[in-house]
């Protein structure tokens, strides 16, 4: 595939090694310095004239310069004359501040589409978007792809399905927690919490029966891990067998390590759309599973212009 080439930033190389390896193709040249005031270069090592380039960077911690990053990549191929550029975010930062909950505030996730646009990206492949509606912030084609096929696969392999029970975390989740208990076979549950300031909510109740059950909280993220330790002990409360997490995007920030340590929580399952640190690698109830194989699959799908609409279950 000489007109088809991977390129990623510093936000996951591993992954982006894994994808290249499932695609059994090599990773682009492309080297991301500093000045000493921390501007940020960006310089290709290879020709991409009239090739198809994918772009494979997480807006992941530091945020902030992994995005920049990335907009300064495409424009860098934009500029060296590439035939289509696709940025391949597995983690799409500031999706949630996807609407205006306050007078003089800024829709974030819009602003990242448009300045991902101007940038030059001609298409977007992402997964697990905090909100889908955030694919109609773009003017250019977006590939939200869903985790739920490797997820369901671990549920499925472990001793748990039996008396098994799905949760979300809060009524915006459920409409995905429904969908993992119809395919499990599985009775479903929802948390009834209310929000008090950014990253603070109180789990209030459990809807649904959990008593005596395996309980799954289903989230696309986990980042304080405030809401999901209160979660699995309003769980517990309600009688539970054990608690368990599954969540897309381990963002993990502050004591969210320490929190899930000395939680109720007998593990948490995570994709490697974000690299972990060594504090979470460390961790023993921190399970990954990697999504590298799904996000290759899209890629060279969408390379040769096959569908991915499979990929989407």
């Amino acid at each position: 595939m000489k007109d088809f080439t991977i390129f990623t930033g510093n936000a996951n190389p591993d992954f982006a090694k894994k994808v290249c390896d499932y695609l059994k193709a090599p990773l682009g040249g492309a080297k991301v310095k500093k000045f000493s005031d921390g501007e940020i270069q960006i310089e290709i090592d290879e020709n991409v004239r009239s090739k198809d380039i994918f772009i494979i960077q997480s807006t992941c911690p530091p945020v902030n310069d992994n995005l920049i990053e990335l907009l300064l990549m495409i424009d860098a191929f934009k500029r060296s004359s590439a035939r289509r550029i696709t940025a391949v975010m597995p983690y799409y930062g500031y999706a949630r501040q996807d609407k205006k909950v306050a007078p003089r505030v800024p829709i974030s996730a819009k602003l990242v589409a448009d300045l991902l646009t101007v940038a030059g990206a001609n298409r977007m492949i992402t997964m697990d978007l905090h909100a889908v509606q955030i694919q109609g912030f773009f003017n250019i084609p977006v590939d939200n792809l869903f985790a739920a096929p490797v997820l369901l696969e671990y549920i499925k392999e472990t001793n748990l399905h039996n008396h098994l029970v799905i949760v979300s975390p809060d009524a915006g989740g459920a409409e995905r927690a429904r969908a993992f208990a119809k395919r499990l076979g599985a009775d479903l549950a929802i948390i009834d919490k209310r929000r008090e300031a950014p990253n603070k909510a109180k789990a209030m109740a459990v809807i649904g029966d959990v008593a005596g059950k395996n309980a799954f909280i289903l989230d696309d993220m986990v980042d304080t891990a405030g809401t999901l330790i209160e979660a699995a002990d309003a769980i517990m409360a309600q009688g539970a067998k054990e608690v368990h997490a599954i969540c897309s995007h381990p963002v993990l920030s502050g004591q969210a390590v320490e929190r899930i340590s000395n939680s109720s929580l007998t593990s948490l399952v995570v994709t490697d759309t974000i690299p972990l640190n060594s504090k979470s690698e460390a961790c023993n109830k921190i399970k990954v599973l990697s999504i590298s194989k799904l996000v290759g699959e899209a890629i060279i799908r969408s390379h040769k212009g096959d569908s991915v609409t499979s990929l989407f279950v």
